[in-house]
């Protein structure tokens, strides 16, 4: 049996450890002039999953640890921009590239993902491996390749395959190069002189589709959406609208409202998740995967299914649960299917979201509830309000103790230390609300022997329990406006500031006018231009680059 050893080196002359150095390269389609890259984001896991499933088919097996991701201003999206690889990273990359590869080039698939027939299967074929590799790379680049850079894939199969005896062999070493190129790796955004605007820049139409497809899929463009892009039809605005009308009304909308909502909500916290086991026995890892679903389900079911309004997202008492769920929840679990929807009784304290066990259980201590944390998430999360780090030489001590009377009591206590009252008067109340939660968010009225208060003052407004706190959300106005300052920055990987003040109270106002739906939002927000537009550089665009890619790939027989 042949077996192959491959090294990488050299990508793009800079040193992995350092990140890319990244220049636009003309491309079929664009304008013939100078362009320049005004965006360089890694993509995220689910993104890298979803791209892969779609280019390749559901049957590859995606099997690997992904490089941490970053959060910034409460979005892993904004933090993506500042993201390179370390070279663990690298490595892994690396290794899930040559593992899908080989399924992808295997006996059994190889029959669907290589259209056309090698001349002689145990030698290189130059035209086939053209047809394989313009076919995929322009999928997983999101953009049609160079000549440059299809060449150099030519060289890497036809190398493969003469050291090999076998043609499928080099085409693995091509495709391999394509799944570690940054090109892939990396979300690489270039803009071209703006014809309709003298000394302006514009989003070239295969960046437009990019952000297009990630925003409401979370996943590479399809063909159709290319098609548009390389003939130059989504500039149009006709076009653009006929495109985002397409792509909201396709199952995979669901996919990119999952992204969208997971990262809103911090879901990644989960896999970091831990519960002491003598205090929270039901706790375990399938309670918490369960968790994690159960307000996607929630959030999708009522924003994308049912188009319903989203402040009901803070009110609404239906939810979904599974077996492991409806133990941490005591309702009996009748259901034969693996999820069912279950109403709380009009009288109960579970109401909206934020009485989900994930919201109650993430933003809480391994051994007791925690009202600060979540008073900090509610307003972080759901109303872009970020709070600032504790001085550092506050004494938690009192806070900490869980002998000492309740949570409440000690809160106050803590309260009177003068640097600190600034802040929790502004988190503690709507998180001491949901004290009727333990910290993984089961039920309770009692603490160590004490009946629990959750009566909470905020600002001139007096807020009683879980259900006054979903009744306060569903009626601040900087709920929505932090929704749509949310998809706005999510889809175009950048923070907001003054100038783009009057957009967004514009879409915010369009937003309440559509009696705020999710998919209206996202189509006015990623059919309007400032959705796609570009910040005039300040000094004159260098000339592009031939390619960003894997300048060497080498095989060796052993």
């Amino acid at each position: 049996m042949v077996k192959k050893t491959v090294s990488v080196f050299a990508l793009l002359g800079a040193n992995i450890l350092g990140g890319f150095a990244i220049q636009a390269a003309p491309v079929q389609g664009a304008a013939q002039a100078p362009a320049m890259t005004v965006g360089v984001r890694r993509i995220t896991e689910t993104q890298y999953r979803h791209t892969i499933a779609d280019v390749f088919g559901p049957a590859i097996k995606v099997e690997a640890r992904f490089e941490p991701e970053r959060r910034e201003e409460g979005l892993l999206a904004l933090g993506s921009a500042m993201l390179s690889l370390t070279s663990s990273g690298f490595e892994q990359y690396f290794a899930l590239a040559r593992s899908i590869s080989e399924q992808v080039l295997s006996e059994q698939g190889r029959e669907t993902a290589v259209a056309c027939q090698p001349t002689d299967a145990a030698k290189p074929d130059a035209e086939c491996a053209r047809q394989f590799v313009a076919r995929y790379g322009e999928l997983l680049f999101r953009r049609p390749l160079t000549p440059a850079e299809i060449q150099s894939r030519l060289n890497i199969s036809a190398r493969g395959a003469k050291q090999t005896g076998d043609f499928y062999a080099g085409l693995e070493l091509a495709l391999t190069s394509l799944l570690v190129a940054p090109e892939f790796l990396f979300r690489i955004e270039s803009a071209e002189p703006d014809p309709a605007a003298p000394h302006q820049y514009r989003l070239d139409a295969f960046s437009k589709a990019t952000r297009l497809s990630f925003l409401l899929w979370d996943t590479t463009p399809d063909a159709e959406l290319l098609s548009a892009a390389r003939s130059g039809a989504l500039h149009s605005q006709d076009e653009l609208e006929r495109q985002v009308d397409r792509m909201l009304a396709a199952p995979k909308f669901n996919d990119g409202a999952r992204a969208f909502f997971a990262d809103m909500f911090q879901l990644d916290g989960f896999g970091n998740l831990v519960k002491d086991p003598s205090i929270y026995p039901k706790f375990d890892q399938s309670v918490a995967e369960a968790a994690r679903e159960q307000m996607l389900l929630r959030t999708i079911d009522l924003l994308v299914r049912r188009q319903g309004d989203y402040r009901d997202l803070f009110t609404a008492r239906d939810a979904f649960l599974n077996r492991s769920l409806a133990a941490v929840y005591q309702v009996p679990y009748a259901s034969r299917a693996q999820w069912m929807t279950y109403v709380f009784p009009q009288d109960s304290e579970r109401s909206g979201i934020l009485t989900d066990i994930g919201f109650l259980a993430l933003h809480a201590h391994p051994g007791t509830s925690s009202p600060t944390r979540r008073g900090i998430k509610v307003l972080e999360i759901f109303m872009c309000q970020a709070t600032p780090q504790p001085p550092a030489n506050v004494d938690f001590s009192t806070v900490q103790d869980s002998t000492k009377g309740t949570v409440r009591g000690r809160l106050l206590d803590h309260m009177e230390n003068e640097g600190c009252s600034g802040c929790h008067r502004r988190t503690d109340p709507l998180g001491l609300a949901l004290e009727h939660f333990d910290g993984l968010g089961q039920l309770r009225t009692m603490e160590n022997g004490v009946p629990i208060d959750v009566t909470a003052q905020l600002k001139n407004i007096t807020i009683e329990g879980a259900r006054g706190v979903g009744e306060y959300l569903r009626n601040e106005p900087k709920v929505p406006a932090c929704l749509v300052r949310n998809v706005y920055s999510y889809g175009v990987g950048e923070k907001t500031y003054g100038r783009d003040k009057a957009y967004l109270a514009e879409q915010t106002k369009a937003f309440i006018a559509s009696g705020y739906r999710f998919p209206a939002l996202v189509r006015q927000v990623a059919s309007s231009p400032e959705f796609f537009k570009v910040i005039a550089p300040k000094s004159k665009p260098k000339a592009p680059v031939a390619e960003a890619t894997v300048t060497q790939l080498q095989s060796t027989v052993e």
